[in-house]
């Protein structure tokens, strides 16, 4: 399995998908854009992952590399590649596929509840995604379904959280992968955006209870597992 990983800024990277890949023996090739390296052919992976950042879909004029990531994106997807996206990977994802991305009506940023919203049968989700997951959040914008698109969980700050596109593409707005280590980056990088608002949980209530990240991390390799398949 060949795969490659976009990454838009250097405290969020793979996260707990780093050591599942090591252990599979995969050896992921990745972009850092915030280097300005370039994207590669889409011919050279089989599978990409596009990684969160704190910029938006629309800062094109100050983050110039958005224009071109786009195009790469839509390319990948309509030439059959395995695609995942997770937070801005997954507002991407709904861009370049057609969808509106926007401010949501709250920052989301914690531990919260996502429910799945569809039946799943059929879909590489059936039978092991769990109805309600304790999800981890850092993000206030959010997007429209793409057409065409299963919709696949809602949070109570943030309808839209995911979505399964074809067969082979899904983009999930909130974080499986995170750890305790990149959940301290963020904090670390993004802490500002903790202002204490109705979905906004504090440094220590992000950091209390290590058990969550594991239990995430759980699921995030059985997603993985799943994807493979395809």
């Amino acid at each position: 399995m060949r795969i490659h990983y976009i990454q838009h800024v250097p405290f969020e990277g793979l996260g707990s998908m780093e050591e599942y890949f090591r252990n599979k023996g995969y050896q992921p090739t990745s972009t850092k854009l915030f280097l300005g390296q370039e994207l590669p052919a889409v011919e050279s992976f089989d599978w990409l992952i596009i990684m969160g950042g704190p910029m938006g879909v629309y800062d094109e004029e100050d983050f110039p590399f958005l224009k071109t990531e786009k195009e790469f994106i839509k390319e990948a997807v309509f030439s059959g590649k395995t695609v995942l996206g997770i937070c801005l990977g997954a507002q991407l994802l709904a861009c370049v596929l057609g969808a509106k991305v926007y401010k949501n009506n709250f920052r989301e940023i914690g531990w919260f509840p996502v429910s799945l919203k569809n039946d799943l049968k059929n879909t590489l989700f059936e039978g092991f995604f769990p109805e309600t997951t304790e999800a981890f959040h850092w993000h206030g914008d959010t997007f429209e379904i793409p057409a065409g698109a299963i919709h696949l969980a809602s949070s109570e700050a943030c309808p839209n959280q995911g979505f399964l596109f074809g067969e082979k593409v899904v983009g999930l707005q909130f974080h499986l992968e995170t750890t305790p280590d990149s959940a301290r980056a963020l904090i670390e990088n993004c802490g500002n955006e903790l202002d204490g608002s109705r979905f906004v949980l504090s440094e220590l209530e992000i950091m209390a209870n290590a058990e969550r990240f594991s239990g995430i991390n759980k699921v995030m390799e059985t997603v993985l597992q799943q994807m493979e398949q395809w």
